[in-house]
């Protein structure tokens, strides 16, 4: 893998001068969210953190050894919807928040069975699961995401709110251990109405939303390099990010983000 560090420390020098003070130093960072937080899919898994699965590679890991906040809060959790974001995650937010990271939404709509479904039925199968998991989004995930995001400001009301997407999983083309071109189609249509819904939603909250599926545009499964697992053992890091896709996909994403205006 590429050093990262030149990159890293470039884009240190500007943050510090772009970020509110209290973002780039004095002020806490808190990470919240699923598996996409947490760090699954990255290995490298810390210690006590049991089934929530927290990597010393998820990217609010590797922004925080960048920005050196006063104090890092990980509360993120692998299988975390918003109900679980609101009901265990909240506790380290308070006045002295700078910054706040979330990925959320997609164990709201049952990642797992959607993936499960179409890694195991047929097109028409993983289609309609998709069809399903879409009626979701559309109908039912606004409000849930609007009640997290509300619940975050009211909790750090001079924070800064990153609100951080998922990428499309698949390339268009074909290659070994990967699903059908029909299977691939429904499943990125699927990551593009959940980004468009998360990133109205973000806006509507005055939070920044990150879309990180131009980052990985070419770095799905059967990209090279791919960033995302296929399927793997242990079958929880399937369909997540990998170390790189962490690293090279996310982190920069985070950081970046910093030099525009919420």
């Amino acid at each position: 893998m590429r050093s990262l560090l030149p990159c890293l420390l470039a884009l240190t020098a500007l943050l510090f001068g772009q970020l509110p003070a209290s973002a780039a130093a004095g002020g806490d960072y808190v990470a919240l969210g699923d598996s996409y937080a947490s760090g699954v899919g990255a290995g490298g898994y810390e210690r006590g953190s049991g089934a929530c699965r927290r990597s010393r590679h998820a990217y609010p890991q590797l922004v925080a050894k960048v920005l050196t906040p006063s104090a890092f809060h990980f509360p993120a959790c692998s299988g975390a919807s918003t109900v679980d974001v609101l009901n265990q995650q909240l506790g380290a937010l308070g006045e002295r928040t700078a910054l706040v990271t979330i990925t959320v939404g997609g164990n709201d709509l049952d990642f797992t069975d959607v993936m499960t479904t179409c890694v195991l039925s047929g097109d028409s199968g993983c289609r309609r699961r998709a069809e399903r998991a879409a009626a979701f989004v559309r109908d039912e995930l606004p409000a849930r995401l609007d009640r997290a995001y509300a619940a975050i400001r009211a909790k750090a009301p001079n924070a800064r709110l990153l609100v951080l997407g998922y990428p499309r999983l698949f390339e268009a083309k074909s290659c070994s251990g990967g699903l059908s071109a029909a299977k691939r189609a429904a499943l990125n249509a699927g990551a593009d109405l959940l980004a468009d819904t998360t990133a109205a939603r973000a806006k509507a909250a005055g939070a920044r939303y990150v879309d990180v599926r131009g980052r990985f545009a070419g770095h799905g499964i059967c990209g090279s390099p791919s960033w995302v697992n296929p399927l793997v053992s242990p079958t929880t890091d399937s369909f997540h990010a990998t170390k790189l896709g962490y690293a090279q996909g996310y982190t920069p994403a985070v950081l970046e983000s910093g030099l525009a205006g919420t």
